[in-house]
């Protein structure tokens, strides 16, 4: 009995580890998918011709991210139920002294399967609204377009209206940078205040564990102020002295 709970377990997690394969492999084609629209709808934006081939392009990485979606929140769907079964067997009353073995392992698989669903919901989010954004962007360079078109009149305007248009894309993707740089350089001071913290902690602990080194230091700040302040007065006087001789 132990031997054939023993393989369940094993298959399980077997399973587990398959379908986290396959899902950081179809994750990552799912990202370049999103980069690769917004990049190919950066480049199209561009072109005051060849309205079609963009249209072309991006119904056919509309079908594969449609695919890919569904593809994935199936790999998704049979994780988490791999993830009930192994929660199950971990609560049967087969081998109660490997529990806590078999709960961290269970966790584990769990925090895989968690970061995987976020990405997930993550990069759909953003490929969503890259693909409003240019879908708006191309209906408003069509309209301006129809308007060039059908008037035949006001090209000067028009013109305009499309520099504007692209002054704006730009516009958005450098926001866009900027952010990530922000939010980067966010988690880099973070980081560093931690690291500070931990040092000021350390150095407190070393100085209430050495009364003598806490000594030392209390007065080399009391002999620094002191000095600052003996340094404040003899500039103080020395300016008194200055304007009572340029008023006589």
């Amino acid at each position: 009995m132990a031997a054939g709970t023993s393989n369940y377990w094993e298959d399980l997690r077997k399973q587990a580890r398959q379908l986290e394969n396959e899902l950081d492999l179809k994750l990552v084609s799912f990202s370049k998918l999103c980069t690769s629209y917004s990049h190919s709808g950066t480049r199209d934006g561009g072109r005051d011709s060849s309205d079609t081939t963009p249209l072309l392009n991006g119904s056919s990485q509309d079908r594969m991210f449609e695919t890919m979606a569904i593809e994935i929140e199936q790999l998704l769907a049979r994780l988490t139920g791999v993830n009930d079964k192994m929660a199950e067997y971990t609560h049967s009353a087969g081998v109660p002294s490997l529990n806590a073995a078999l709960m961290h392992t269970l966790q584990r698989h769990r925090d895989i399967l968690q970061d995987y669903t976020h990405e997930f919901h993550k990069t759909k989010a953003n490929f969503t609204a890259i693909r409003e954004r240019e879908n708006l962007m191309g209906s408003v360079r069509k309209d301006i377009e129809s308007y060039k078109s059908g008037s035949g009149v006001n090209n000067r305007r028009t013109e305009l209206f499309l520099k504007e248009h692209d002054h704006l894309r730009n516009s958005d993707r450098l926001i866009e940078e900027t952010i990530s740089i922000a939010m980067a350089t966010k988690e880099n001071m973070t980081s560093q205040r931690g690291m500070l913290k931990s040092i000021h902690s350390k150095m407190n602990t070393l100085a209430n564990r050495f009364p003598a080194v806490n000594s030392l230091i209390q007065r080399i700040n009391l002999r620094k102020r002191r000095d600052s302040l003996i340094l404040g007065g003899v500039i103080g006087i020395c300016t008194i002295l200055l304007l009572l001789y340029a008023f006589h």
